[in-house]
């Protein structure tokens, strides 16, 4: 791996890139010149700190691609299916807001809730849409009510809730 580039590569590396050649080509054509070893990845970080345009180059095709006997017999298919009206967008799902059927919130204000009142809040989906909170006595050591306790950690361990999906008495809010 050599790490100074000689003036006389870089003279060569530049003729090279005017001449038309790929980096690799560069590359091969200045260790063959000078008996060096330099790879197509350190002559276009050289062509880069030279400040080179070659980087531009359009990639050169070694082959022309020629339609497979496949694409031409289904271009009638495809042809047909352009002409095809297109179907109409179907309508983003609506979005359900959920409830416990169990819990009857009190919609109670920040202002207005006391110590041991149920913060589960409600609300505040839509910009400008006021946020209430339950309201009703929390359970012991959680900021929530018994119902909203088992709707956000749902029963059982941490383990168990991780393992097992727990099913919630959930329904859509008419």
């Amino acid at each position: 791996m050599q790490i100074n580039w000689a003036p006389a590569h870089c003279d060569a590396l530049r003729e090279c890139l005017a001449n038309g050649m790929s980096f690799a080509e560069a590359a091969d054509a200045i260790n063959t010149m000078f008996g060096a070893a330099y790879s197509r990845n350190a002559t276009i970080g050289r062509a880069k700190r030279m400040g080179l345009a070659a980087l531009d180059q359009p990639k050169r095709l070694s082959k022309v691609p020629q339609e497979s006997k496949r694409s031409r017999s289904h271009r009638n298919r495809e042809d047909a299916a352009e002409l095809k009206p297109e179907p109409p967008a179907a309508e983003p799902p609506r979005r359900l807001k959920l409830r416990c059927v169990q819990i009857r919130p009190r919609h109670l204000e920040l202002i207005e809730l006391e110590a041991g009142d149920c913060r589960y809040p409600y609300g505040g989906d839509a910009e400008g849409e006021a946020i209430t909170f339950c309201g009703h006595p929390q359970r012991e050591r959680s900021s929530y009510c018994l119902g909203h306790f088992n709707l956000t950690r749902g029963p059982g361990t941490a383990s168990e809730r991780a393992a097992i999906p727990v099913a919630l008495r959930l329904v859509a809010a008419a």
